[in-house]
């Protein structure tokens, strides 16, 4: 039988219409079988079905429900759209001499060309940007950076006149854009059956694809945990707002693109029906279109009440006033308004419904049509031009006293939502006191004081200790470890032997694997993800000092030493810093999959002119022990020489998300996560005495539940109002382990999300001992902390509406250029706290000042875990800030000449970090300064500069300092 070519163009479609189904069928099963296989491994299947579950669920049923909505009243609207015109219902009657039948056919809305086609013309275009905002809004939930600290997708933003805006000025300024969607709407004038049924079933599947990916706000809505806080205006628990208003915003996202599509082209299927634009005229709706656009008008009616309602508590959220939050107008205009708007489309919507069941013989369009335009009238009057009057004439002249209720409220509310009520707040007043005594009984803190800066360590780790080229430090993270010292004999009958032990601070680098920086010759498949496998070995150096030339001095260095001892230690770390065998396959900068125990050994690190090999035996990976397994795996992975390559072996195993960061995200992607994971070495395992666990590196990383729910917290840059730091992870750093541990169970949300995943979660006290000494508080938070305190540390509203106390973070000279001052770690003892800490610091000065004004701590040790002191220092004194102390620096005769000096010959000075030591009821400013080629960085210690009170000193050494700084005599520059 010869084809036609008609019948060759339908089988050719269903032929790549079956190829492309088949194609998804197979990578969707692959993702869904390594997917299944991965969380397995990792232990939280039971997780990961769940959230399965609920996205099918919610995508399948979302689906369905819309296409059915759509093509179900698309149909009817096929059905209805043909019937005889009133002309032609003349000339029937004249035919047939009766016309008796002509008054029970209701027809209304006749149109001529010149009304219809402009009215058909803006359909077709709103149906187009409905269509671009509803793709749009899918498209921004299909790609998440995963840099960013919060991987969960936004929330989609809603089909108001902000976001119909933002869509027509998007595409405006894009030709091409605007070009095809005036085609498109002309031929949806032509062809209006064909694409209304094609955009029905693709505006479904965009709205299914938001609402499955918004899983994360779906399902706490049904666990919520109340706060036990109500909201100043509504009196409704704060959870309503957290939990329960992202639900709703989704349900309006949802039922208003729905319902307003299937009105709008049931609307323009019966405009253009009876070739009404060929005909130049449209006869009107028979009754039974009528009803149809009533039912379909009322269900749109609901949903715009809803949408008010809503509105009224997302005013809670206003940026209208001086402060965040409902402010005058919102509560006094816009609340009212806005509720009134939202009974009255209720009572729209409930009579365009009853009329769609009982529609009347004699329907009244004049009534009809006066309220409508009564209602937009209301509508824009009452949230548009009421609001900026109000705004205009009544706040703005009297403003302080309109807001103070509200900026009252702002203030109270952002403090709590971002932890600040929480801070002990004590005056400290500096004291010229210290003397050499004061300082020898205080050597603990001066032996911790920070020398050695983030960047010129990592770059002379680079240089010193990278070893190999594949081999790379991505950072150094600042920690305290309890080092033991040698036994002492104690002089007593009969005779002691013991062992002092001290907290020392320092630094600690991870030597990872950077497969990017192998040769290109030698970037092969099988060196990839066969040999060139993990990282080996960490160092770690005290902070506080030199060795000889100004290097570090390293308590954890090199790499491959002995069998027994595979790092050099020295000193008291050798006691102290647990080392095993330091492998990382799972870290920060590691980006490949590998496959282990395989017929080929794994590169080790390097000894002199060869290599040492090993073969992987932790418990991480996933087993290869079958083809089909191979087989989905090289589907997913898209690596197809998984598949033909001989050099796997049944034990076989995959290591895939081995960077830590993508491997907790993929866990529990609600979280959001610290910038700033850091490596610890302590003997946390399960069983210590087993000597077959070589593992003792572990990272951590620091968790964060967030909202931008909670009512008149201010969101600032972050686009957060609330956050705590409610969880610890815990990263085996060999055999890829996960564990989330809740430090903060008095959060709502971390509790909420217990309960949806109770097995994911476990108390802190469950964390080793020895991790838990590791603890730190976070940077990330205590950044978003202190920008808040700068501005919500007024809590007087008149001080709060004139800024006249705001605070700034100070700059300092690093290198040099000036830049904000980073907080930073110090083991030190704060004025109310006698006992030395692991605290974060960070200085204030007032705003437009370089003075110091106040300083916030972080506590990190033990119980007193999350504490926030705040100093302040006395306004009428002068205290000297970060700003100034670097202007006296740059000022000393002494202390420039040397670094003009410097600054010559191929090399240059890099002024470090200024720090701020308090000590006892005095303040120490210590800055560290380097000396490095230009050309090949290798920073070394040269200096130390240290001021206190009028004087300020350079020397070789802390120690030389201090002693110069309190014996003038003994000065050395």
């Amino acid at each position: 039988m010869k084809l036609t070519p008609q019948k060759f163009r339908h089988k050719y479609l269903l032929v790549s219409i079956a190829i492309v189904l088949l194609w998804l069928t197979i990578e969707l099963i692959a993702r869904l079988g390594t997917e299944i296989l991965w969380f397995e491994e990792v232990g939280y299947l039971p997780m990961y079905l769940l959230r399965l579950r609920t996205q099918g669920l919610l995508g399948i049923g979302v689906f369905s429900l819309t296409t059915i909505f759509l093509l179900g009243n698309l149909a009817i609207a096929q059905r209805l759209k043909c019937f005889q015109s009133p002309l032609e219902d003349r000339q029937q009657a004249n035919r047939n001499l009766i016309d008796s039948d002509l008054p029970s056919r209701t027809i209304a809305g006749t149109l001529n060309l010149d009304r219809l086609l402009p009215l058909a013309i803006g359909l077709s275009l709103t149906i187009g940007i409905i269509l671009a905002h509803y793709l749009r809004v899918a498209a921004s939930q299909w790609s998440v950076d995963p840099n960013l600290p919060d991987i969960t997708p936004p929330a989609p933003q809603l089909f108001r006149l902000a976001a119909i805006g933002q869509t027509i000025e998007q595409f405006a300024l894009q030709g091409w854009i605007v070009v095809g969607g005036g085609l498109c709407s002309i031929a949806m004038l032509v062809y209006p059956r064909w694409l209304l049924y094609s955009i029905a079933p693709m505006l479904s599947l965009a709205i299914a694809w938001v609402v499955s990916q918004q899983w994360t706000r779906v399902l706490p809505a049904f666990k919520a945990t109340p706060f036990g806080h109500t909201d100043p205006v509504f009196d409704r628990d704060l959870s309503d707002y957290i939990f329960g208003l992202p639900v709703g915003e989704l349900l309006e996202f949802w039922w208003l693109g729905m319902c307003l599509y299937g009105f709008i082209a049931v609307l323009l299927t019966y405009l253009l029906a009876n070739d009404s634009l060929s005909q130049g005229k449209f006869w009107g709706f028979s009754r039974a279109q009528q009803r149809h656009l009533s039912g379909l008008g009322g269900g749109l009616m609901l949903v715009v009440s809803f949408s008010y309602w809503l509105s009224c508590q997302e005013l809670l959220y206003s940026p209208r006033g001086v402060s965040f939050g409902a402010s005058y107008t919102d509560i006094t205009v816009l609340l009212p308004a806005e509720t009134a708007l939202s009974i009255g489309s209720l009572a729209i919507g409930g009579y365009l419904l009853w009329r769609s069941i009982y529609f009347p013989r004699r329907a009244r369009y004049r009534l009809l049509r006066w309220v409508a335009i009564g209602y937009l009238t209301m509508a824009i009057g009452t949230t548009i031009v009421l609001p900026a009057i109000v705004q205009a004439l009544v706040v703005q002249p009297n403003e302080l006293v309109r807001e103070t209720p509200y900026i009252k409220r702002t203030i109270s509310l952002t403090r709590q939502a971002f932890g600040l009520d929480r801070i002990a707040i004590n005056q400290f007043n500096p004291q010229a006191n210290l003397t050499e005594q004061k300082i020898q009984a205080n050597d603990r803190i001066i032996r911790n004081v920070r020398l050695w800066d983030k960047q010129p360590l990592l770059a002379t780790n680079r240089q010193l200790q990278q070893i190999r080229l594949y081999y790379r430090f991505l950072d150094a993270d600042i920690d305290r470890y309890t080092l033991i010292s040698q036994s002492k004999v104690l002089p007593v009958a009969p005779p002691l032997s013991v062992r002092s032990t001290e907290q020392q601070q320092v630094s600690i680098a991870a030597r990872e694997l950077d497969y990017t920086a192998v040769p290109k010759q030698a970037q092969t498949w099988v060196n990839e993800h066969l040999i060139y496998t993990h990282g080996y070995g960490f160092t770690l150096s005290p902070v506080n000092r030199a060795a000889a030339g100004g290097l570090p001095e390293y308590l954890v260095k090199d790499i491959g030493v002995s069998a027994k001892r595979p790092l050099t230690t020295a000193g008291a770390a050798t006691a102290s810093i647990p080392i095993g065998q330091p492998r990382i396959y799972y870290g920060e900068d590691t980006k490949t999959y590998i496959m282990t125990g395989t017929k080929l050994k794994e590169l080790d690190y390097p000894s002199g002119n060869d290599n040492v090999y090993n073969v992987y035996d932790g418990r991480g990976g996933i087993p290869l022990d079958s083809w089909g397994r191979r087989l989905l795996f090289a589907t997913y992975l898209n690596d197809w020489r998984m598949l033909f390559t001989p050099e796997f072996l049944p034990q076989t195993k995959l290591l895939m998300r081995r960077n830590i960061e993508r491997r907790i995200r993929a866990i529990a992607p609600f979280l959001r996560y610290d910038r700033d994971p850091y490596i610890v070495a302590a003997d946390a395992s399960d069983n210590p005495t087993d000597d077959r666990d070589p593992s003792y590196l572990y990272w951590i990383v620091d968790a964060y539940t967030t909202s931008d729910r909670y009512p008149y917290a201010d969101t600032g840059s972050e686009g957060i109002n609330y956050i705590r730091n409610s969880v610890k992870v815990v990263i085996d750093a060999y055999h890829g382990s996960v564990s989330f541990y809740i430090a903060d169970p008095s959060d709502p949300i971390v509790a909420t999300w217990a309960k949806i995943f109770p097995d994911l979660f476990k108390p802190l006290s469950e964390m080793s001992i020895s991790l838990r000494r590791h603890l730190r508080y976070p940077q990330d938070i205590f950044k978003i902390q202190s920008d808040r305190l700068m501005t919500y540390h007024m809590t007087d509203p008149q001080v709060f509406y004139n800024r006249e106390d705001r605070w700034q973070i100070p700059t300092e000279v690093y290198g040099d250029k000036p830049r904000l001052v980073e907080p930073y770690y110090l083991i030190t003892s704060l004025p109310t706290v006698p006992v030395p800490e692991f605290t974060l610091l960070l200085p204030y000065t007032p705003q437009q000042r370089t003075n110091l004004v106040a300083w916030l701590a972080a506590r990190s040790d033990g119980e007193n875990y999350g504490k926030l002191l705040l100093y302040t220092f006395p306004k009428q004194r002068q205290i000297f800030g970060p700003e100034q102390i670097e202007a006296r620096i740059n000022q000393d005769p002494a202390i420039s000449s040397q670094i003009s000096l410097w600054n010559r010959q191929g090399s240059r000075v890099v002024q470090g970090n200024l720090l701020i030591v308090p000590i006892e009821q005095s303040l120490l400013y210590v800055e560290p300064l380097y000396l490095e080629a230009t050309q090949n960085q290798l920073p070394t210690l040269v200096r130390v500069i240290v001021a206190y009170e009028n004087r300020i000193v350079m020397a070789e050494t802390l120690p030389q300092a201090l002693a110069a700084i309190f014996k003038p005599a003994a000065t050395p520059r």
